[in-house]
């Protein structure tokens, strides 16, 4: 059976809801429109959805033709507005340091009154994967979702609480694995996974109620504990883009080198 790709997601703003498109164009920096922007609390620190569950009921939506950015939040209240730049600040993201502008308007505002916390969203200038370029885009395998789901005794597993971009079908279960330094062409792109994605409590959340509801680290440390792997409980893989281009849902997926 010939792997393929079956999903593609993404998200403007980091930690809001995902959104399923049908291509994406995949660059050395991140997937094209994925993680533009992402959200800080009064002191710079990145808020993700281990500290807010909630943020991943608002959907977000950027045009990169116009600029225009727009928050709808569950309640149907919308804001949007033509992304206009302020002064950079220092944040923190994941500890370490990184330098970003704060983007004005009535986003501020309006997550803050959602939230019920001072936050506010900026932008770093490239896309804000959680690694880097060695992290541009992230692999998973549908088969490793029945897996976990078996180990769990659960008829399935929302792909969604994991947060990936790419969704492979047509492997074993975390087949993806073994592609670890390996190139392997998805679509007209060529990455090259760096390691594991290793999992936190995000993924224990529903993504449509951002309430934790089902023990996904438990069964991870019960099945994923003796694989030898670049991080802790791991699920998927993390690549660099070698070679940039245009992913598509039923694009073959296949190691070359």
């Amino acid at each position: 059976m010939t792997a393929r790709v079956v999903w593609i997601s993404l998200t403007p703003v980091k930690a809001t809801r995902l959104r399923l498109v049908d291509e994406a164009e995949l660059g050395e920096a991140g997937v094209r429109g994925d993680r533009r922007f992402y959200v800080v609390e009064e002191r710079g620190l990145l808020v993700n959805d281990k500290h807010i569950g909630a943020l991943q009921l608002v959907d977000s939506e950027y045009d990169d033709t116009t600029g225009r950015l727009s928050l709808r939040f569950p309640d149907g209240v919308e804001v949007g507005a033509d992304v206009e730049l302020g002064d950079e600040i220092e944040t923190k993201f994941h500890g370490m340091p990184r330098r970003a502008r704060v983007v004005l308007g009535p986003f501020a505002t309006a997550l803050s009154e959602y939230t019920g916390r001072p936050l506010r969203i900026v932008e770093p200038g490239l896309p804000a994967p959680d690694r880097g370029r060695s992290g541009a885009v992230t692999l998973l395998a549908t088969s490793s979702l029945a897996r976990l789901a078996d180990e769990l005794g659960v008829e399935m597993v929302d792909g969604r609480r994991f947060r990936m971009n790419l969704g492979i079908d047509g492997l074993d279960p975390h087949g993806e694995d073994a592609w670890h330094g390996r190139r392997v062409r998805v679509g007209e792109a060529l990455v090259v996974p760096q390691g594991n994605v290793g999992r936190c409590a995000v993924t224990t959340q529903s993504p449509d109620t951002g309430r934790p509801d089902l023990d996904t680290l438990r069964a991870l440390a019960a099945y994923r504990s003796d694989v030898e792997t670049t991080e802790p409980l791991p699920f998927g893989v993390h690549a660099a883009v070698v070679e940039p281009g245009l992913v598509r849902i039923g694009d073959p997926v296949e190691v070359v080198a």
